[in-house]
């Protein structure tokens, strides 16, 4: 039997998961075994008595960095896998719909929680640790986007969701950001609903909403009319 898609977390707070991962379609999904959750408590491979897993920069400077020889025994611990060894930091590249597809699509990830100043350079080069960013900000640690990783991923694993088809016309797909969406009442708070979505024209409906998809990304994402693709009128 082939084993489910599998996110190990190397963390130093593995009681921050499954947290949301435990909700909703993503917790079901793992309960009917599409998906596997697994933490590993980094502090577990620590030899100090206090179980201490940083040390002082060196060259100085503020904060404390994550010692090589801890945070390479827990990813060792991991044992040899096909799965991609995603470092957490802002310094990675940042992290896309793309990246979400191409893992959903294979074996599952192995995620390092970064904390404190980081992690030592050596762990990362030596281990082939690929940095990966979720945005230009800083968090306290990686567990939270590490969770928001997962999600992208697992929600795109065939069977989690119950219409797979709305993934075609979803944000990102095919470089725009998603239409907006309506639901009935008709007429709320004096706002309609726009008159082409209830035409009935699934040809105008979907004009409609390519038209709208362009505009809010040259309004709001501007960065992203690169990578549109072709549109309906050419190229």
């Amino acid at each position: 039997m082939t084993a489910p898609w599998t996110a190990t977390v190397l963390t130093l707070f593995p009681d921050a998961f499954p947290g949301a991962l435990g909700a909703s379609v993503i917790g079901t999904a793992e309960k009917r075994g599409l998906w596997r959750l697994q933490t590993v408590d980094i502090r577990d491979f620590s030899t100090h008595k206090h179980r201490a897993v940083d040390d002082t920069p060196a060259g100085g400077g503020p904060g404390m960095v994550l010692r090589p020889d801890v945070a390479a025994a827990a990813i060792d611990a991991v044992g040899p896998t096909d799965r991609p060894l995603i470092y957490l930091s802002p310094r990675g590249r940042p992290f896309r719909q793309a990246d979400a597809k191409a893992w959903a699509a294979g074996p599952g990830l192995v995620l390092f929680c970064g904390r404190f100043e980081g992690l030592d350079q050596r762990v990362i080069e030596a281990r082939g640790m690929e940095e990966v960013s979720l945005g230009d900000f800083v968090l306290a640690g990686g567990e939270a986007a590490a969770a928001a990783m997962i999600e992208a991923c697992v929600r795109l694993i065939p069977g989690v969701l119950g219409e797979a088809e709305s993934l075609a016309e979803e944000s990102f797909e095919g470089g725009l950001l998603e239409a907006p969406h309506y639901t009935r009442p008709r007429v709320w708070e004096g706002r309609e609903i726009p008159e082409p979505l209830l035409s009935g024209d699934h040809a105008r409906i979907a004009k409609w909403r390519r038209e709208q998809s362009e505009d809010i990304t040259a309004r709001v994402r501007p960065d992203l009319l690169g990578r549109a693709g072709k549109t309906e009128d050419g190229p």
